[in-house]
C-alpha cells in the first residue's frame, strides 16, 4: 500500500531517509521530514508492507531554474529509496508515479530529478523509470 506520508509518518521517514543518506543522524531527519510535510510544496510518499514502511519518495516544486526544463514550477524528486528486500517489485516505480501525479495536481508540466555522478545505481534507476539524463555538472565552492 502506497500512501502520501502525514505528521504522524515522520519517524519512518525519517528511518528510510537515513539508510539513504547515512551523513546526517535520525533527529536531523525528523525534524526535516516533519518540517517538510506541514509545506505545501513537498510531499512524502511512504510504501508500507503490513505496518511497515519499506520505501518513500520525497518531492518538491522547484521554482528556480531545474537542468534541462523549460517550465516553471517543476516537480523534483529529492529522494527515493525502497529496502533491499523489497526491491525488484515495482514499489520505486509506484512511488515515483505518485510524485508525478502530486507534481501534475500542481500544474507541473515537467518532472525532474538528479544523482551522484558515480552513483550508477541511482542513474540506472532513474533511467528504468523513464527520465532521461539532461546533463552531468561538477559544482564548486569556495570559502569567503
Amino acid at each position: 500500500m502506497i500512501q502520501q506520508a502525514n505528521q504522524k509518518d515522520a519517524h519512518a521517514a525519517a528511518s528510510l531517509a537515513l539508510l539513504l543518506w547515512p551523513n546526517h543522524t535520525r533527529e536531523e531527519f525528523t525534524e526535516k521530514m516533519t518540517q517538510l510535510l506541514k509545506e505545501e510544496n513537498a510531499a512524502i510518499f511512504l510504501v508500507y508492507d503490513d505496518d511497515e514502511a519499506v520505501g518513500f519518495a520525497q518531492c518538491q516544486l522547484r521554482t528556480d531554474y531545474v537542468e534541462g526544463t523549460d517550465s516553471s514550477p517543476v516537480g523534483y524528486l529529492e529522494g527515493l529509496f525502497v529496502r533491499e528486500e523489497y526491491r525488484q517489485q515495482g514499489y520505486a516505480r509506484l512511488l515515483v508515479e505518485k510524485c508525478e501525479q502530486w507534481a501534475k495536481h500542481r500544474g507541473c508540466l515537467e518532472f525532474a530529478s538528479d544523482c551522484e555522478w558515480d552513483n550508477d545505481e541511482s542513474l540506472r534507476v532513474h533511467l528504468q523509470l523513464g527520465f532521461t539524463e539532461a546533463n552531468r555538472i561538477i559544482c564548486f565552492t569556495k570559502k569567503l
